[in-house]
């Protein structure tokens, strides 16, 4: 299987353009035309990662976390960031990654985490920005024998993804009229007659941040000398999807017994704890990985609960203060329980690849 069609059951999963805008997400080394098959999933791509990705004939590594943030001048063996990378492009092992763009998406990393700590209904602790949450509608007019790969260059640019659907479109048939004026080169026609021909309507919707690209591909595969299209803000209705999740816990819920399950669930001796220990809980959010710029949206949702992956210590001062009981598991802990379900969601995506889940992958940290 291709690697661009790979990386399109990936973006069903987590896509793109719900990341953030300082994230580094996607394809990151590799070649879309490449064969792929085989994928291993882990959390971070360290030199042990690599290594066993090597020996187990990997054709491409999954990388929760982007093993690139900041650019680089140079790819060398040896130096600095780039042996990895450097290794990684020697041994045509491709490197994707999903990050923050699997943590806001439907059934992503915090869902798990909501789902652990029991919230009903739960809802994004921080809304997407306008940048990367708003969509919108384009329209484009064309002829029969150009929807197909005008749609296929759209999708490619990032239209047509709605939830964990991708190439979405609406398709119907129409009659078109114009007339040529002085200059013109109708593909359909003759200059200066009006003409009425058969066309289609097609519809599909992008993400604003993506939509120069899109509308770029459109119009770069379209035939007409001139293309109508229309662009059209969705008011309504956008993805409900966003860092975090936060709502209300069933009546009972103590912390004694969350704390158990979040260990139970995590597979953890150990976490560390904010604030009050004992007690009910009625409202609770989540946040994995490194969220404590968040903090303050979950004391103005006056939370009783809070767990997150790390936190800075001014930042665990302020949920003391505010009484608001934090669990903190440790970074990847509260990120790493993804991946095997992560690979029960893309197997039957691309059954022609094997998925499997880094045995090398370890939190750095060692809790004694």
């Amino acid at each position: 299987m291709k690697l661009s069609n790979v990386m399109k059951q990936f973006e069903i999963v987590a896509p793109l353009a719900l990341a953030e805008e300082w994230d580094n997400v996607g394809l990151l080394v590799g070649d879309p035309n490449q064969n792929i098959k085989k994928v291993m999933l882990t959390i971070d791509m360290t030199r042990a990662v690599l290594d066993e990705a090597k020996a187990k004939k990997v054709d491409c590594i999954l990388a929760y976390h982007p093993p690139v943030f900041e650019p680089i001048k140079r790819v060398v063996a040896n130096q600095g960031v780039s042996p990895l990378l450097y290794e990684a492009i020697k041994n045509n092992i491709a490197i994707y990654s999903t990050h923050t763009a699997l943590d806001s998406a439907h059934g992503g990393v915090n869902d798990i985490l909501a789902n652990i700590i029991n919230i009903e209904d739960p809802k994004p602790l921080v809304q997407p920005t306008a940048t990367t949450g708003d969509l919108c509608k384009i329209v484009v007019y064309l002829p029969k024998e150009d929807i197909e790969h005008v749609s296929q260059a759209m999708f490619t640019a990032g239209a047509g993804t709605i939830g964990n659907y991708s190439e979405c479109s609406f398709r119907c048939e129409g009659t078109g009229t114009f007339k040529g004026g002085a200059g013109t080169q109708p593909t359909v026609g003759k200059r200066g007659k009006k003409e009425s021909v058969s066309e289609f309507r097609l519809e599909t919707i992008t993400y604003t941040k993506k939509l120069s690209d899109v509308l770029a591909a459109m119009i770069k595969t379209h035939s007409y000398e001139e293309v109508a299209y229309d662009v059209l803000p969705i008011l309504s209705g956008q993805v409900v999807t966003g860092l975090g999740r936060l709502g209300n816990l069933p009546k009972g819920s103590t912390i004694d017994a969350l704390i158990n399950k979040i260990k139970k669930d995590l597979k953890l001796n150990i976490v560390g704890v904010i604030g009050p220990q004992k007690g009910k809980v009625t409202k609770a959010a989540v946040c994995a990985g490194s969220c404590g710029s968040v903090l303050n949206k979950v004391i103005a949702a006056q939370c009783d609960f809070y767990l997150t992956g790390e936190l800075k210590h001014h930042f665990a001062l302020a949920l003391q203060e505010a009484g608001v009981t934090t669990i903190c598991v440790s970074h990847t802990n509260s990120e790493r329980m993804i991946l095997p379900k992560l690979v029960k969601k893309l197997k039957p995506l691309c059954n022609k690849v094997t998925f499997i889940v880094s045995n090398k992958d370890r939190d750095p940290f060692t809790f004694r």
